[in-house]
């Protein structure tokens, strides 16, 4: 058997998005920012899946910005912000992805900002007194924090950080590639600047996703300078050919996504907590990290599981994946490397000689293949006592 549990780094394409793509690669090939039938027909589709997109987030077509992923999309929002508002300051936590954080040390080495991480509990909690501390003391401020954590799962509440932002005049972004298309967002009622979104997180195809800026953003300021140059495109926001393929692709991805989300979640929680319940009865001493075995308190679609302590904690990856079982030993940037996860470095109390092993789960999945796993990773350990003895 092969089962995949690394859907926090990619989906599988949808085979409906596909057949939505299939004619923007093939008979409509025409240059969207061309005048004559063949670029305005191009042109149509992706105005019609900016609105479809808009209409499923609840806000305006014209607040909504196609890009090659969520990466450019965080980067714009964060480079833009700040050199548009003249912002000094920025807050961050030690366990965003690296698009945020890597963008913000970056800022913070060349001077450009000052950067801030707001503390965490040993379950990857955000701090909020911390993060309320901080905002105080530091007037026109950016503060950038995920939604949904990519490796252990913890959610935000974007209402309670965004209403505290307002409080304090603070610009907030939020990356939301994780939750996009997993959870409802309505942007008429959240207190946020900018979210982003990337379509392969959901089912669409790899290589776009989009930046939604607030028109006037909600902390007063007005919109932002472009990040990347050299065009018109998107309303003078971001030169270069559209991919025009992928953005009628990601429309479609987040309308299948929106219209079965809630049957989605249902079957996903189930295979999770499948999952979590096998694991704890026959695995002593497993645990899981961060808020990933709450359901309630953490994305339905990430599990973060400590296995006990042995020899192969650095061959389990290698191990699952000679039995056909995709899984990731944190992101997809870090998974592979010596490097070893940044996110569960920085919870107190973890402990570096466990071997952690992320499984994210989709609408694909199956109870066989979460019961495979489980008997896999009971057969691994089985083996190695016996060795031991």
């Amino acid at each position: 058997m092969r089962a995949y549990f690394d859907n926090a780094a990619t989906t599988r394409l949808d085979p409906e998005v596909l057949e939505a793509m299939l004619p923007l690669m093939t008979e409509e090939f025409g240059n969207p920012s061309s005048i004559h039938s063949h670029g305005r027909k191009v042109r149509t589709a992706i105005e019609r899946a900016r609105k479809t997109v808009a209409t499923l987030l609840n806000t305006s077509p014209a607040e909504i910005f196609f890009t090659s992923g969520g990466t450019e999309a965080d980067n714009t929002a964060i480079r833009s912000s700040i050199e548009t508002y003249g912002l000094t300051h920025a807050i961050t936590s030690p366990l965003e992805h690296h698009a945020v954080l890597h963008t913000l040390e970056h800022l913070d080495k060349h001077g450009i900002v000052k950067l801030s991480l707001v503390d965490v509990d040993e379950n990857g909690r955000i701090d909020l007194a911390h993060l309320a501390e901080l905002l105080r003391a530091n007037p026109n401020t950016l503060v950038s924090l995920m939604h949904g954590n990519n490796e252990i799962g913890n959610l935000l509440d974007l209402e309670t950080v965004g209403t505290l932002c307002r409080e304090y005049k603070a610009v907030f972004h939020s990356d939301t590639v994780q939750t996009m298309g997993h959870y409802r967002h309505d942007l008429q009622k959240l207190p946020v600047d900018f979210i982003v979104g990337s379509a392969h997180k959901f089912h669409g195809p790899k290589g776009v996703g989009f930046l939604y800026v607030n028109a006037n953003t909600k902390s007063g300021r007005g919109p932002i300078h472009p990040f990347i140059h050299g065009g018109s495109q998107e309303r003078n926001m971001r030169g270069g050919t559209e991919n025009v393929y992928g953005i009628v692709g990601l429309a479609k991805a987040l309308e299948i996504a929106y219209t079965e989300m809630e049957s989605h979640r249902r079957y996903i929680e189930s295979l999770k907590s499948r999952m979590i319940d096998q694991l704890r009865e026959r695995l002593e001493g497993v645990s899981f990290n961060g808020l990933s075995a709450s359901l309630p308190a953490s994305l339905y679609t990430v599990l973060n599981v400590s296995l006990p302590s042995s020899e192969m904690s650095d061959m389990l990856l290698f191990n699952l994946d000679i039995a056909g079982i995709s899984a990731s030993g944190g992101s997809a940037c870090t998974s592979g490397s010596n490097l070893g996860s940044h996110v569960l470095s920085a919870l107190p109390h973890n402990d570096p000689d466990r071997g952690a092993i992320r499984f994210s789960f989709s609408k694909y999945n199956t109870v066989e293949e979460v019961d495979y796993v489980v008997d896999t990773l009971v057969e691994l350990f089985k083996r190695e006592q016996e060795a031991v003895k």
